[in-house]
């Protein structure tokens, strides 16, 4: 009788053992510099799961990238995901991405930062203009 049960009991449980696994995928990124492809280490990548209605969720892991501009992240829920990387030197980069696979790898390009233009510089052509405007 005893055995009886034991069978029963592991004949009805491995089939809902598929079931009972979660979607989560596994995932692998590169960081690297735009200009040169050469991997950037340190850089923080910060991951926030995305509601259905595109708002980002608060909390969520930050990985720093080895030496090899790699970091990885296994047990990430299916859906979106919001993925930021921050980097002495760099842009800030931000993209959602649609995680559907179990294995996903994400490579990330950094670019420097560019010229900013403010209005309080001087600027020849300013400079023109105010020496046109004097009475002579």
């Amino acid at each position: 009788m005893k055995l009886a049960v034991v069978l029963f009991a592991l004949v009805t449980a491995f089939p809902l053992a598929g079931y009972a696994q979660d979607d989560t995928a596994a995932l692998n990124f590169l960081v690297v510099k735009d200009y040169n492809g050469k991997p950037i280490r340190n850089a923080a990548v910060v991951m926030h799961q995305v509601s259905k209605n595109g708002k980002q969720e608060r909390g969520g892991p930050e990985l720093k990238t080895d030496a090899d501009g790699k970091a990885s992240y296994d047990g990430v829920p299916y859906g979106k995901l919001r993925v930021q990387v921050l980097a002495d030197g760099f842009q800030t980069y931000g993209a959602d991405y649609d995680i559907n696979k179990p294995t996903m790898e994400i490579t990330v390009k950094l670019k420097r930062p560019e010229g900013q233009y403010s209005i309080y510089d001087n600027h020849a052509s300013d400079k023109d203009k105010k020496d046109d405007s004097k009475p002579q």
